[in-house]
Order: C-alpha cells, then sequence, then structure tokens
C-alpha cells in the first residue's frame, strides 16, 4: 500500500486512490457530530452560491458552514462542533460549505474514493483503509482556509500513515503539542467568537465515532456524506436514505 500525504487544495487535485480529505478543526468534526445527530442528508458544496441556490429552492435546508471561520448571512449554523453537539436534526437536509474542507472534495477529481477524516473518526477511517486495502492512499490536509498548512491536519495523517504502516503513535503527545506548541492556540482564545475554546476538545475527542463518512454522488451534479458503520467487521453497512 503506497500512502502519500498531500497539503491544501494542490494536494486535492494531486490525490490518487482512496481519500482522505482531511480538516480537523472543523468541517469533518462537524459532519460527524451532525451526522451522529441524525440528519438525513449532509450536502458538501464549495461554494456560496450553491449553498443559497439550494436554500432558496428548498426552504427546509439547513446552512451551515462559514468563510475566514465566520458564519454567514443567512446560515442557520456556522463550523462548531458545540454550536451543533446537542440539537436533533433527525431527518433533516444540511448545507454544508467551509473554506477548506468542502473544498477539498470538489477539487480531489482524480480520487477513486473519497472518505473525509477527523481525529473524533480516526480509528474506523483506518479500519476502512486496511478493509478496503487500495494500492494508494491519498491523505489531502487542507490547513486554514485552504491557504495555510495546518499542524492538526498534518499530525491527523502522520498518525493515519504511522498506524497503517505499523508504527507506534502517541496521541497524547499530539494533544501535547497541540495545546502547547501548535499555532492553533485561537481555539484556546474565547476573545475569538468564530472558534469557541470548547471546538478544541471535541475536535479533539480521539474515536468518538465508529463510523466513516464516504462522498457519494447525489443527484445530477452533487455530492453527499454517506455514514459507512461496522468497519472493524469488514463489512459496509451504512444507512442508505431513498432520493424523493
Amino acid at each position: 500500500m503506497e500512502i502519500n500525504i498531500y497539503q491544501l487544495i494542490e494536494g486535492a487535485r494531486k490525490a490518487k486512490g482512496l481519500t482522505v480529505i482531511i480538516d480537523v478543526f472543523r468541517a469533518f468534526s462537524v459532519a460527524c457530530y451532525a451526522m451522529e445527530n441524525g440528519v438525513k442528508d449532509l450536502i458538501p458544496v464549495g461554494d456560496m452560491e450553491t449553498a443559497y441556490r439550494l436554500k432558496k429552492d428548498n426552504p427546509e435546508f439547513i446552512l451551515m458552514g462559514e468563510r475566514g471561520g465566520i458564519i454567514q448571512p443567512g446560515f442557520d449554523y456556522g463550523n462548531s462542533p458545540s454550536s451543533i453537539e446537542f440539537v436533533d436534526f433527525s431527518g433533516k437536509t444540511i448545507v454544508h460549505t467551509t473554506s477548506a474542507g468542502t473544498q477539498g472534495i470538489v477539487n480531489a477529481v482524480g480520487a477513486d474514493e473519497i472518505i473525509t477524516g477527523s481525529f473524533v473518526n480516526a480509528q474506523a477511517i483506518i479500519d476502512y483503509i486496511r478493509m478496503k486495502n487500495p494500492e494508494i492512499v491519498s491523505l489531502v490536509c487542507m490547513g486554514w482556509e485552504a491557504t495555510e498548512e495546518a499542524d492538526e491536519d498534518t499530525l491527523l495523517a502522520e498518525y493515519i500513515k504511522n498506524v497503517l504502516e505499523g508504527n507506534s503513535v502517541d496521541f497524547n503527545a499530539i494533544l501535547h503539542y497541540m495545546l502547547n506548541e501548535s499555532k492553533t492556540g485561537k481555539f484556546l482564545d474565547v476573545r475569538d467568537a468564530s472558534a469557541p475554546p470548547e471546538d478544541f476538545d471535541l475536535c479533539m475527542s480521539l474515536d468518538r465515532f465508529h463510523f466513516v463518512l464516504r462522498v457519494e454522488p447525489f443527484g445530477e451534479s452533487l455530492v453527499r456524506l454517506q455514514r459507512i458503520n461496522e468497519i472493524t467487521r469488514g463489512v459496509e453497512r451504512y444507512d442508505t436514505i431513498e432520493q424523493a
């Protein structure tokens, strides 16, 4: 198994094989929390225009996301897991657009298959890759606004790669580095309303969820994230939702 680590949008465009688009803070952590809370369809889109159009055509849809870390006009939620941790999304459709993570999905045009990545479902990702056993794995770190490398994304990519290659990993060392040395200290600054400090713990909650989110076609031109369960048994079991 060849495992490559790439960075930002350029890296997404280089990705081949089974591709993991990584955005720890916060897109694909948020996506896991939303999926756990019963969302029917989670539709990632790359641009604001598409998000607003979908909302206009489907007023019942929920808009979630950010630009520059800030919730946008007309959006129901930003990109913060602490804001949705206890929200019941049963039967709802969410349109999700962010500065980094969703940009990786739309730019990974050479990938055979795309799943999302965060520490909250790291072991599930590892188990899924082992089950699929692809020739090539691409781990794409989307960073800050897809323009600047971010420690947490690179650390997750290295964590996944090391486990798959049989090397030792120390999550406590990663956590210590993030808390004491990383530039990601903005998540611990209560003055920054766009990044509440609670988000740090929620995004670094290792293996909180035991499912993978896989990108699947949805309609004529969209994709959705589909929840894949029971990966450790070597069986794909997922929640199939029929389109109307």
